[in-house]
């Protein structure tokens, strides 16, 4: 078969003419197809979703570091001394000898004279929360 002018569109494969069923024009008269410049679009999203993702890292960042806080916290009552079973939701607070041993007690700081090292409370998880 001989070569047919652009304008004409032959599908090789159905041996048949076949512009009336594509999904863009095939005559002259018809509008140029053109790629749109999406470049813009591109820089203006990669700078959204940056900010998205450097806000999202950041929140992360803090809430590892609210983690951490928490388990040097517990990892401190639990080395410190006591002898009682905490409740959960009271208050309690860790001191320093001077021997540089810890203890938990129920003593508030205006009725102990040990250096203060904070108040906390046991939640219902087990989990010990600085309350000061």
């Amino acid at each position: 078969m001989s070569k047919k002018p652009d304008n004409v569109k032959f599908n090789e494969e159905l041996q048949a003419y076949d512009a009336s069923v594509t999904p863009y024009p095939t005559n002259l008269g018809a509008p140029r197809i053109e790629i749109d410049d999406i470049s813009n679009w591109k820089n203006k999203t990669l700078s959204k979703v940056n900010h998205q993702l450097e806000a999202n890292f950041e929140a992360l960042k803090k809430e590892y570091q609210s983690l951490m806080n928490q388990y040097e916290d517990n990892k401190l009552i639990f080395e410190a001394k006591f002898s009682f079973e905490p409740i959960v939701g009271k208050d309690y607070y860790l001191y320093k000898k001077e021997d540089h041993s810890t203890f938990l007690s129920i003593l508030k700081p205006e009725e102990c004279r040990f250096e203060f090292l904070g108040a906390f409370l046991l939640n219902a998880s087990q989990v010990w929360e600085r309350i000061e």
